[in-house]
């Protein structure tokens, strides 16, 4: 009688289980995957969760929007002009060509996120945080960012003429020829941030904490900076003022002022 060369029943083959456990990972993967593509479809609304979602040349203009959640999404090209957008939250979204004109965006987050060539212009910022954002070339304008924080922000060349940024930070952040013409920049903290070329004309900068910023042909003609706090002498011999530059006591304007054309 000959016997079975088949393996006896009931014994699992070798790998079986592990075969068994990859599969079920799959399905369980594609379950989530499932779940954000349906997130994705969801219409806009107050509180939607667009988080991880591709919504590129979006025209969402004046909807409400408040405390909806973009983070890490994808919104380049896409108009929220006028919208509300109280509270929400873009960490780590790209908002690159973006429009956010006249958009209450009070207490929104934009840590980390990146907007290049953004347009903020009139919008309100107040308390809304973009610490360690990349803003770059930007439109600030006339916005509304009284306790808005900037800080360690990447803010080059940006706009931010006539804005209210009174109490706001913008310390360790990177503001190279950065526009701050007519702005309330009064309590506002720009401690150790980099100022090379701004211009800061005209704003009020009553209470303006200026400790170790970096201030190589910052424009200062006619700026009133007799109630900042924290400059030093170094600091004022490497920017650019004129006659009708106000100095804190101790400090006078260099023989280098005013700058010649080349230099500004």
């Amino acid at each position: 009688m000959q016997r079975s060369e088949g393996k006896p029943s009931g014994i699992v083959p070798s790998g079986a289980g592990s075969a068994k456990r990859f599969t079920g990972a799959v399905l369980f993967l594609g379950l989530l995957c499932g779940g954000a593509s349906a997130k994705c479809q969801d219409g806009p609304d107050a509180g939607v969760d667009w988080s991880g979602c591709s919504k590129a040349r979006l025209l969402l203009a004046n909807d409400d929007l408040s405390g909806s959640n973009f983070t890490r999404s994808l919104l380049t090209l896409s108009d929220f002009g006028g919208s509300k957008l109280t509270g929400a939250k873009l960490v780590e979204t790209e908002v690159s060509r973006t429009r956010f004109e006249a958009a209450d965006l009070s207490l929104a987050d934009f840590t980390k996120a990146i907007g290049w060539r953004a347009n903020f212009g009139q919008a309100n910022l107040t308390k809304a945080v973009f610490h360690a954002a990349d803003m770059g070339r930007s439109n600030f304008a006339q916005v509304r960012a009284a306790g808005a924080n900037f800080s360690k922000s990447e803010l080059n060349r940006s706009d931010f003429s006539g804005a209210d940024l009174s109490g706001a930070d913008m310390s360790k952040a990177e503001l190279a020829r950065v526009n701050f013409q007519s702005a309330n920049l009064s309590g506002a903290s720009f401690g150790y941030s980099n100022l090379s070329r701004a211009r800061l004309t005209g704003a009020n900068l009553q209470g303006t904490d200026l400790t170790r910023s970096y201030l190589y042909l910052t424009q200062l003609g006619g700026a009133d900076l007799s109630g900042t706090t924290g400059l030093t002498q170094a600091q004022v011999d490497i920017a650019c003022g004129t006659a009708e530059t106000k100095l804190p006591a101790g400090l006078v304007a260099p023989q280098s002022w005013p700058c010649t054309e080349d230099a500004e």
